[in-house]
């Protein structure tokens, strides 16, 4: 069996078997609940362009070489099994077994077998699977869903106070719009105001001046009307313009209220909540995440813990 420590020096190794060498090591696979080694595929062919896998259950690591008791035919010969997502599923699994001649795995249980609480054949002897068994769940009645975790029940819902294996991970996202609500009010008030006004206006007046024509025979008839000597006074009246003010209200322009639309951009600010899944492990080294019931390549993995923060909480 190779070991954890092992699994970084098994890829890129050469596998060997009883007739010789077989190829190129190039992916590992491990158990999804143990977390164990349980395949490598190999490159064969020409030009190690085809990849057969090989079962590590009684492979061993000498140096640089990953030694299996299966010859180069066998090994050829295996089941193709094209992997999606880095990922071998139960059926193709059970198929690999079959051809190596290995039952249902060296001791280890398929998704479907550990929830029902069935009895499985191995090579290595009979294993009973029950449901949970060493974790506080239960199967009690038998429908293949653990009745309690911990003493809390455990149903088919993700998301509720009754779960199954899996957990839903929910956050709230910010909605945002916009509403039509009173920002104010204007309003036209007329009032009245006082101010000088000045012009200037062009004014006339009489002023008195004495004019002398001598005697002649026009006039004289006119100049010896009267007595030859007496007193006498003769009036002129003088006239005078002086500036006269009116007022008249005449209309000189319409005010109105018109309102309109200016766009501009602002910043809204708003606290959301989100769920973070972190992994405890009490303490158990080597614990793997993945698709329950299959295998899942290193590589695949890897792509796990690069999702995953320095806090060991997984996010988005």
């Amino acid at each position: 069996m190779i070991t954890d420590q092992q699994i970084s020096s098994v890829i890129g190794s050469t596998a060997v078997g009883p007739d010789g060498k077989h190829g190129t090591v190039g992916e590992v696979y491990l158990d999804d609940e143990s977390g164990r080694p349980e395949w490598a595929t190999v490159r064969t062919g020409l030009f190690g362009t085809k990849e057969a896998f090989v079962p590590l259950a009684d492979a061993s690591v000498q140096g640089s070489e990953l030694h299996v008791p299966y010859d180069k035919a066998k090994v050829k010969n295996a089941p193709h099994v094209d992997v999606a997502g880095g990922h071998l599923s139960p059926q193709e699994e059970q198929e690999l077994y079959r051809y190596y001649g290995l039952g249902s795995g060296t001791g280890t249980q398929t998704q479907g077998m550990a929830q029902q609480g069935m009895t499985q054949t191995t090579t290595t002897g009979t294993t009973t699977g029950t449901a949970g068994m060493g974790t506080g769940r239960a199967d009690r009645d038998g429908d293949g869903v653990y009745d309690d975790v911990q003493g809390r029940t455990v149903g088919h819902d993700t998301s509720g106070p009754t779960t199954d294996n899996a957990m839903t991970r929910s956050e709230e996202h910010l909605q945002v719009g916009t509403q039509q609500v009173e920002a104010g009010r204007a309003r036209l008030r007329k009032y009245v105001v006082t101010e000088n006004v000045t012009q200037t206006v062009p004014v006339s007046h009489e002023e008195v001046r004495v004019e002398r024509e001598p005697i002649t025979d026009a006039n004289v008839g006119n100049a010896y009307d009267g007595p030859a000597i007496s007193e006498e006074e003769h009036e002129v009246v003088l006239h005078a313009e002086r500036p006269v003010v009116s007022k008249e209200a005449v209309p000189v322009e319409r005010v109105r209220l018109d309102t309109q639309t200016v766009t501009e951009q602002q910043q809204v600010s708003e606290q959301v909540r989100k769920e973070e899944i972190e992994v405890d492990t009490d303490g158990v080294t080597g614990t793997t995440t993945g698709t329950t019931g299959g295998k899942r390549s290193l590589a695949d993995k890897a792509k796990d813990a690069l999702d995953r923060d320095n806090d060991g909480k997984i996010g988005r």
